[in-house]
């Protein structure tokens, strides 16, 4: 029984405490005054009486009535249900209480301008109990009689009205006594009665009509989305206008929540002073009055409902889970059924009559059903996841999450996830775990109407006659008698609330009058019996199980059977010892395991093999036992929905094997690396489940007897289904009244020791998985959230790790004690905080827990100590079928700096290797990386073991290393997510590696540390060129000796007042700033600003090579002149050195010392070529103007125009337009700038005079006439190219005007359109290709505009003669510039030529070095990409298209084109690009190579390459990143560009070569790979300093160790021809011109190929080795057996083609010096041998007019050029030589191009005797143009079908052949000019071939007549 009302509030508006108009109110009276004590007065009741504040208002207001919610602190809720009326108050009133305040006195009647103002006065009843009606009709009452002035006194009914005590809820079955119980007439004593009725159970919400009303104001998604936010618990705010509606909403949101209840914030009215409680950080559902929807508006996380316009507002940051389906749908669908019933049958031709939707009441319980069915669905089979851990002295249960989610196979729903955490649900668990208490409508619902819901589920029908069984149920709980519901309440009558104006005010009540009723009230109860209400307590049902729930729901994989039968089987062998069956079942079953079924089948399957909690077993089974367990815990998450981990707890706790004597190692030390092991809420769950089976089975003991009998007697089948343990609960829940004290403790004690003792074996449990079998290692602390990890030191270094790791570490003694219990630490921390919370929850008495906490520490040190001996016995353990780990051969003086670490080596991108694309997958590979001071290198097996055998290697230099990136793996076999490395290198070789298991993860952070070290060393004396041969130990920084004295002398000398305190990286490291322009006037003849002055105290002028240098340097000096490649300059008719210092006047070119002690340009060389008449002190001035003080100088000269290429750094930006001022431009005093620009004219000027052609010449041109011009000189090569430049000129400038000459040089720098280097324009309207050498550029539309024949006609060589054209006379006769400088067109702007100077800019736009670095990494990923993708847009092409490298490569080769050009035709050009040390020389160097054939020797290359690249200082450590210094910057492959040029040009034209592609990809691997200390350094200046230039012949300690590439290339060309080309045979001063368009450029294979059998193939000493441990191995494997196939299988990627397939001419020097060693004859060097061939065939050619084409397939040196460059290719590795030549067919008689001639097919079998010979015989042929008639003897052989000649009857080798196939008819002929006299005319005939006619004679016309007869009977034949 309780209370109806506790308190009576009477609240009214407080006069003295107004301010400013806004009002408060004050309790007036309060009944009773003395608090209840169980239930204390609330707080604050005035702020809620008026929500939206006390206002005093002009007019009366209609009596308003709502119910507020207040939660106490002890989480009850108070109804307060206000009802407010307006009382009158005069102005007077007012106007005394303001009267204090004597300011505000002005204000107020300004507010309330009436007479009469109204002020709220409001009755509140707080009540316990919701009973909205019954309170509205009591305060109703009141009012009524206070209004209607009623006989009954006031206090009466107030009174009464507090002393009514109702039932709290009625009895299931109402029977008569129970009537009176739920229904309860009360009266007020003023003739009033009123029934009220109690709901029948108290459990169930009473919602009224109010969740209906919910719906109809938000529409079904809206309270669905309100629903789950609720749940989820999110933050609701609810609006209306309407108090009441505010309260209804949120009574109707909590009914649809049952059976969970709200627990957060619940405030339906909030007060508006109040506002701030919104920004609470808690979950609330609150409302709040519309008025205030402003103030609401900045709440970023509170869902807004809004009642009034039915919106529901969800902020952007708020994500809530919606329902999981199939369920949101059906409820929707069920709910739209109750509240639309139309919709179903809106389309139905003939719609039933009613389909009304059921009265407001009846929907409201049709609704709440729906929510009953959805929750029963949500929770069904929740009971089977409760865990009792204690039944007495009260029942404590947890419930099992993970399980639970698992079962329903809802693990990944957010939603429910999200529920089952939540305070919502921890009540339900509280509230309806207890296994015996009073059951509801939920309980029975969820339990026993399983099967039907399952059934319903798909028909929304049976869905609705469901919900309305659930929504009658509901109706009679909360209406029990309908019928009885009637109300006698008088309202006030009409009268006299219009006659209110004049009455008086609500009285004050008697006190004490109405405390008399209340005291009266509570002696009467004390005195009445109390009420015994026997509640009905029963066992609560659990339902079916859930298992079955899932299967029956088909979640089971597919194919399982057969899945489970390979993992029967394999278990089955492993335990019969058959390991090879085993071995091959091991992959499926790996595979198999990622199902669940195959998991728990292989928990069940291990348990049975388990005989007393052991199983020993051998080394090998308890391997792949081991790796079972592990591949079935890496498939689970941390949570172990499924349990698995729970099933594999006891097992790895019971396989083991034996290691020692009285050593046993367990399984679980091997599967210590799961997540799941470090989750307290596994641990947790385990346990609880584990006590709960303990107290089952204590309690089955002791009612064993009884228990058992009762059982069989049920069930009548003797052995019945197991008690769950919550049906046991009940039962002994049931009893427990019953029985004694001393009972009662007992159980109570027993149950306590059964969890005690369980919390000890947990605590070993859990240290057996927590601690590392190496404790020595923090492995487990880092790779979890286990402990706090700061507490972990990272500078860990055991004795296992290799030692030569361990010298550079400090070890200290006593490390691994301090180390270990560091990980013991937080392994006891972890069990503490796991003991405390399960022991505190399941009631261990406290001396049990310290206990406990006594013990954890022992239990933990003491399996550290087992653990130790296990590990060091497992140590010794032989490796268990792993591949023994192959060493790699190193090169002389590479040393190993970390042994080799077992990894796996992963698939990449590239697809060849793993068997995707046929052949075997080779990859992914097992093996090791071993760190070496030169390379990374893998070496290992194939993992397949189909390719088992092979070997796999994979290596690169670790100084071309680009990018380094750590990636976790999944490896398949062993199911382990390890951790791996990404490396990539720049010689395009890429390794995605896995650690093994057994790798320490410290140990990989060693390797990557030092490879960085490698990688980057402080300076370049650290690269591997520098340490080769010494001790590793310079991996440490110090400083080195020099070696050399004399070079030490000379380096002192040049750097003597050096800045020495910047220490030597200072010289690499600091970027060379030039000064400004300003201060450029204070200048010294040293540069200040430079990094190292030098020499400061000689004078400069004095200084001569004599005078500077002492007799011990000389020789030094010799060594520089020699290097300066003077012998080059000699060559090209540059000067001499004796020219230079004695100045003679006849050479235009002088070579300049100025430079000598590189004072004038840090990175140039020593000696510089310069125009004779410049003198030294001028250079020193010029050289100011150019960036890094790099001035032009000469580089180059054409032999036969005797025009010179020079290059140069660009202007300084400020210089450009000193250099372009016009000379008589007046200045009043002559600047320093103006007089720099002056010399520098004068410079070019002298440039131009030392070429002979200007002293001829007579007039001048502008470029544009040069474009447009067909000059007419005497050249007429010249007269065929002009058109070429002009193309070139535009292509590469983009110049806009299509209308020659008509701009003028100055407009040129302006409006030069440029091409950009990214998209290079070409015109559309190319005509065919120009023929011949020239190749770059096609005649395009833009040249041809002024006559659309010209280019065509010009490039396709028909004639030299304009056929058809304009006369010459239309073309202006101009002339050319003198020298054209290549110009940075962004340097260029503004720049104005003058018309008297003979030089023209030629503006472009170069590549950025940014650019070529960006390009590169794209092309990386294109061609060596790191995981294959099945994007197209990721596709080769598209990526190699993306990176731009062949736009690069375009430009680079157009420009050196045009340089060639121009330089071809006589003009000199000056390149002038960025700092002039990249793109500068790209350029320089490949006009050389196109120009000069000597620099395509293999001399001339290097020469080429230590001229332009080394002397003139392209930055290779810099642009190579090789220090640390310079790691910022990046790798930036200038070089390599330059070689991908070369290489194009090579493919374009390859026989002008003597070097071959190899040569080319050996430069371009060794250039980055720092082997050789040739591409080291950035400038001689330092090569110098550092004593690496010139090394003396004497002084090298070990011979095999090569410092310079060159003499490595030179020895190695000595010994194989694999640097060589055979097909070299080049024509004299030819110039080539490639075609440079991106569609005739090829990729470089040395991007994309690959040899997996032994890596790159540039490091010939590893191929040596490797060759001969192979043919060891080899003839030790063939020595029995029988006949051995000659045959073998090549597979690209891993095979090295040039080996396995070398080409013809290779094969046979091999196979000569084979026999002649065989034979015992000391063999000829190759390079002998092939000199002898070819002149030997030489001398044979010279016996034909005309070389016949196969003596002279590739010596042929007079072929015509353009035929060469498209026919023979001898592929570099291929072993096809392709023969397609289409050579004009001669009187030798070549054969058609396009298809194998029949000679060459049947070459093999030429001998005079066995010749078919058909018939034969001498005839006079005539011989091809002004040749004589020459007697040949002729064979006709129908066999071959061709007719022979030879030079006689004897002559063995033929000297021509005519194929018959290709003959047209036989004819008689006419004797021709010079046939042999005396032979009549009929001798004469003619063959007539499809290319030729032949002239023969016989000697009579008989013979004549037979030859023609045998001719034609051969070709009827045919």
């Amino acid at each position: 029984m309780a209370r109806l009302a506790d308190y009576f509030v009477v609240v009214g508006y407080d006069l003295d405490k107004r301010v400013e108009g806004e009002g408060q109110g004050c309790i007036l009276q309060r009944f009773p005054e003395k608090d209840w004590e169980d239930s204390p007065f609330p707080q604050g009741i005035e702020l809620f009486c008026q929500p939206s504040g006390w206002q005093l208002v002009p007019e009366r207001q209609p009596a308003s009535f709502f119910v507020a919610v207040l939660t106490d602190i002890n989480s009850d809720r108070h109804y307060c249900a206000c009802f407010t009326f307006w009382e009158g108050l005069d102005n007077l009133q007012l106007q005394k209480a303001d009267a204090g305040v004597a300011d505000e006195a002005d204000e107020e009647p300004a507010v309330v301008q009436s007479a009469k103002v109204f002020a709220p006065k409001s009755l509140v009843l707080v009540s316990r109990l919701d009973h909205t009606e019954v309170f509205r009709n009591c305060l109703g009452l009141v009012y009524t009689v206070h209004v209607d002035s009623l006989t009954a006194p006031l206090e009466t009914v107030v009174g009464n009205l507090l002393t009514c005590v109702i039932p709290i809820a009625g009895g299931s079955q109402p029977g008569q006594e129970e009537k009176e119980e739920s229904l309860r007439t009360i009266t007020l004593g003023a003739g009033d009665r009123q029934v009220i009725q109690t709901p029948i159970n108290d459990s169930l919400p009473v919602s009224g009509s109010s969740v209906a009303q919910l719906f109809r104001q938000l529409g079904i998604i809206n309270v669905l989305c309100l629903f789950c936010a609720a749940l989820t618990e999110h933050k609701i705010l609810f609006l209306s206008s309407s108090y009441q509606r505010l309260t209804d909403a949120c009574r109707g949101l909590l009914a649809i929540m049952f059976p969970l209840k709200y627990s957060f914030t619940y405030i339906p009215i909030l007060p508006g002073k109040l506002l701030e409680v919104l920004s609470t950080p808690t979950p609330f559902i609150i409302g709040v009055n519309s008025f205030f929807r402003s103030e609401t508006q900045e709440l970023l996380d509170v869902i807004i409902a809004d009642l009034d316009g039915g919106t529901v507002t969800i902020p952007e940051c708020v994500h809530i889970s919606p329902l999981p389906e199939p369920l949101l749908q059906q409820t929707h669908t069920a709910l739209s059924m109750v509240l639309d019933p139309e919709l179903e049958v809106s389309d139905h031709a003939f719609p039933p009559q009613s389909t009304q939707p059921s009265a407001l009441k009846i929907q409201d319980k049709e609704i709440r059903g729906v929510f009953l069915w959805l929750f029963a669905r949500l929770f069904q089979g929740y009971r089977w996841c409760l865990h009792i851990i204690r039944i007495h002295p009260e029942p404590v249960i947890r419930f099992h999450k993970a399980a639970f989610l698992g079962q329903r196979a809802l693990s990944e729903d957010d939603f429910l996830m999200k529920v089952l955490d939540g305070m919502a649900f921890a009540g339900f668990v509280s509230e309806r775990g207890p296994p015996y208490r009073s059951t509801d409508l939920f309980d029975d619902l969820v339990a026993n109407e399983v099967a039907r819901i399952r059934q319903e589920e798909a028909c929304p029908h049976k869905v609705m006659n469901h919900v309305k069984e659930l929504a009658e149920l509901l109706f009679k709980n909360e209406n029990p008698y309908p019928a009885v519901a009637m109300h006698k309440v008088q309202r006030p009558s009409e009268s006299s609330q219009s006659a209110a104006q004049t009455r008086t005010s609500f009285p004050a009540l008697d006190e004490v009058a109405v405390q008399l009723f209340i005291d009266h009230a509570a002696a009467k109860l004390k005195t009445a019996p109390p009420v015994v209400k026997a509640e009905l307590k029963g066992m609560v049902p659990s339902g079916p199980p859930l298992g079955d729930i899932v299967d029956r729901n088909g979640n089971v994989m597919a194919n399982s059977a057969r899945r489970l039968e390979v993992v029967r089987n394999c278990i089955t062998y492993i335990f019969e010892n058959k390991m090879l069956e085993a071995k091959k079942l091991m992959p499926a079953v790996l595979r198999a395991l990622k199902g669940r079924a195959a998991r728990v089948c292989l928990t069940q399957e291990l348990n049975q093999h388990v005989l007393q909690n052991r199983a020993v077993l051998d080394d090998q089974q308890f391997d792949y036992i081991v790796r079972m367990l592990n591949c079935t815990l890496q498939d689970c998450s941390h949570m172990d929905e499924h349990g698995i981990a729970a099933a594999l707890l006891p097992l790895v706790t019971a396989f083991c094997r034996k290691l020692g004597a009285g050593i046993t190692q367990f399984a679980y030390s091997c599967v210590q690396e799961h997540m799941v092991w470090t989750n307290m809420q596994f641990w947790e769950a385990m346990f609880y489940s584990d006590v709960q089976n303990h107290i089952r089975a204590l309690y089955l003991e002791t009612e064993d007897g009884e228990q058992q009998n009762n059982q069989e007697q049920q069930d009548g089948s003797g052995g019945g289904r197991e008690i769950s343990a919550l049906e046991l609960a009940s039962e002994q829940s049931r009893l427990w009244p019953t029985l004694s004290k001393e009972l009662q403790s007992e159980r109570v004690q027993k149950e306590e020791s059964t969890v005690f003792s369980q919390a000890i074996h947990y605590a070993n449990r859990m240290s057996y998985l927590l601690l590392p079998l190496d404790t020595s290692k923090n492995r487990l602390l880092r790779s979890t959230g286990l402990g706090d990890v700061e507490s972990v030191s990272n500078s860990y270094v055991t004795n296992s790790i290799a030692g030569s790791m361990a010298e550079s570490y400090d070890t200290e003694s006593g490390f691994e004690d301090a180390e270990s219990s560091d990980v013991a630490n937080s392994v006891v921390r972890f069990i503490n905080r796991f003991v405390d919370k399960v022991c505190n929850e399941s009631g261990v008495t406290n001396e049990h827990l310290k206990a406990l906490h006594t013990m954890i520490p022992d239990i933990v040190q003491m399996h550290i100590e087992t653990l130790d001996a296990v590990h060091r016995e497992s140590k010794r353990l032989p490796p268990i079928q792993k591949p023994k780990l192959l060493r790699p051969t190193l090169l002389p003086g590479e040393e190993l700096v970390m042994d080799g670490m077992r990894v796996h080596l992963i698939p990449d991108g590239r697809e060849e290797a793993t068997g995707l694309m046929g052949g075997p997958p080779l990859l992914p590979a097992e093996g090791a990386i071993f760190l070496t001071t030169y390379r990374l290198i893998f070496k290992g097996t194939p993992t397949d073991p189909l390719v088992g055998e092979q070997i796999v290697t994979r290596s690169f230099p670790i100084a071309s290393l680009t990018k380094e990136k750590r990636i976790s793996v999944m490896l398949t076999m062993d199911q382990f997510v390890q951790e791996g490395l990404q490396l990539r290198s720049c010689t395009f070789q890429f390794m995605k590696i896995a650690f093994d298991e057994e790798v320490a993860s410290d140990l990989a952070e060693v390797f990557r540390k030092h490879m960085h070290k490698l990688r980057y060393p402080q300076h370049v004396q650290g690269t591997f060129a520098f340490t080769v041969g010494q001790s590793s130990k310079l991996m440490v920084e110090h400083k080195v000796k020099d070696k050399n004295q004399s070079l030490k002398t000379l380096s002192k000398h040049l750097v003597k007042t050096a800045k020495r305190t910047i220490g030597r990286q200072y010289v690499t490291r600091k970027k060379y700033s030039a000064p400004t322009w300003e201060n450029r006037s204070s200048f010294q003849s040293e540069l200040d600003e430079d990094e190292i002055s030098v020499s400061e105290e000689v004078d400069q002028s004095t200084l001569t090579l004599s005078s500077t240098i002492r007799s011990s340097d000389r020789q030094t000096m010799s060594n520089v002149v020699e290097r300066a490649c003077c012998r080059d300059y000699q060559r090209l008719g540059l000067g001499t050195l004796s020219n230079s210092l004695t100045r003679s006047k006849n050479e235009p070119f002088r070579i300049s010392t100025a430079n000598r002690m590189y004072t004038v340009c840090r990175s140039y060389p020593g000696l510089l070529i310069v125009p004779q008449s410049i003198p030294d002190s001028t250079i020193q001035r010029i050289c100011r103007c150019y960036r890094q003080n790099r001035f032009p100088v000469v580089c180059w000269r054409n032999s036969r125009t005797k025009a010179v290429l020079l290059r140069s750094a660009g202007l300084h930006a400020k210089g450009v337009v000193g250099f372009f001022k016009s000379p008589n431009a007046p200045t009043a005093v002559p600047s320093q700038a103006d007089s720099t620009s002056l010399e520098q004219e004068k410079y070019l000027q002298a440039i131009i005079s030392s070429m002979p052609s200007y002293s001829e010449s007579s007039g001048r041109n502008t470029l544009s006439g040069f474009t447009s011009t067909h000059m007419n000189t005497s050249d007429s090569s010249d007269k065929l190219r002009q058109p070429k430049i002009g193309a070139l000129m535009k292509q590469v400038m983009g110049t806009k005007e299509d209308v020659p000459g008509t701009f003028s040089r100055g407009a040129l720098g302006q409006r030069a359109k440029v091409i950009s280097l990214s998209q290079p324009k070409v015109s559309g309207k190319a005509r065919n290709p120009p023929r011949g050498k020239w190749g770059s550029i096609r005649g395009s539309g833009r040249l041809s505009a002024y006559n659309p024949d010209v280019g065509t006609r010009l490039a396709s060589k028909e004639s030299p003669q304009p056929n058809g054209g304009p006369s010459e006379a239309l073309f202006l006769r101009q002339q050319k510039a003198y020298l054209y400088i290549i110009g940075d067109k962004a340097q260029l702007k503004g720049g104005k030529q003058d018309s008297f100077q003979q030089w023209e800019v030629v503006p472009i736009e170069v590549c950025d070095v940014r650019q070529v670095k960006n390009s590169f990494k794209k092309l990386m990923k294109a061609c060596v990409p790191s995981s294959s993708t099945s994007d197209p847009n990721m596709s080769f092409l598209r990526c190699l298209e993306d990176s731009e490298w062949m736009t690069l490569l375009h430009r680079v080769l157009q420009v050196s084109v045009l340089v060639v050009e121009l330089l071809d035709t006589g003009s000199s050009v000056m390149v002038s690009l960025e700092d002039g040390w990249d793109v500068t020389t790209q350029v320089v160097s490949l006009v050389q190579l196109l120009s000069d054939p000597y620099y395509r020797t293999l001399d001339g290359f290097r020469l080429l390459v230590e001229k332009e690249w080394l002397s003139f200082g392209h930055r290779f450590s810099h642009r190579g990143a090789q220090t640390l210094g310079s790691q910022s910057s990046g790798f930036t492959p200038v070089f390599l560009q330059f070689l991908d040029c070369v290489h194009q040009i090579h493919l374009q034209f390859p026989m002008e070569f003597e070097f071959s592609q190899y040569y080319l990809k050996f430069l371009a691997y060794h250039y980055v790979s720092n082997r050789f200390r040739t591409f080291l350094l950035d400038s001689d200046y330092e090569r110098i300093e550092l004593g690496v230039l010139y090394e003396e012949k004497g002084e090298r300690k070990s011979p095999q160790v090569c410092k310079s590439v060159w003499d490595y290339i030179d020895r190695l060309h000595k010994k194989t021809p694999v640097f060589y080309n055979y097909m070299f045979s080049p024509e004299d001063e030819e110039v080539l011109r490639p075609y440079a368009f991106v569609s005739n450029l090829k990729v470089w294979d040395f991007y994309t190929e690959e040899t997996l059998s032994e890596g790159p193939s540039y490091d010939w000493e590893l191929r040596g080795r490797q060759e001969r441990l192979a043919d060891d191995t080899g003839e030790k494997a063939d020595g029995g057996g029988g006949p051995k196939s000659q045959r073998r299988v090549v597979w690209p990627c891993y095979d090295p083609l040039s080996k396995a397939v070398p080409d013809s001419i290779s094969k046979l020097l091999q196979d000569l010096q084979n026999l002649e060693a065989e034979l015992g004859q000391t063999s000829d060097r190759w390079k002998d041998t092939w000199d002898k061939m070819k002149s030997a065939q030489r001398t044979e050619a010279k016996l034909e007019s005309k070389p016949s084409f196969s003596s002279s397939l590739l010596m042929s040196s007079n072929l015509s050029h353009q035929r060469r460059s498209q026919g023979v290719y001898l592929q570099e590795s291929g072993s096809s030589i392709n023969l397609a030549l289409d050579c004009e067919a001669s009187a030798t008689s070549t054969p058609v191009a396009g298809r194998p001639s029949t000679s060459t097919l049947y070459s093999q079998f030429q001998s005079t005797e066995s010749e078919n010979r058909s018939f034969e015989g001498i005839l006079f042929k005539k011989g091809a143009l002004l040749k004589p008639w020459k007697p040949r003897w002729f064979v006709l052989d129908k066999t071959k079908h061709q007719l022979r000649y030879y030079e006689s009857r004897q002559d063995k080798d033929c000297k021509g052949v005519i194929e018959l196939a290709d003959v047209e008819l036989v004819t008689a002929g006419t004797p021709a000019m010079g046939a042999p006299k005396n032979i009549e005319e009929k001798a004469f005939f003619d063959l007539k071939t499809t290319k030729r006619v032949y002239n023969f004679c016989a000697q009579d016309s008989a013979n004549a007549q037979v030859w023609m007869d045998s001719v034609q009977s051969c070709l009827s034949d045919a």
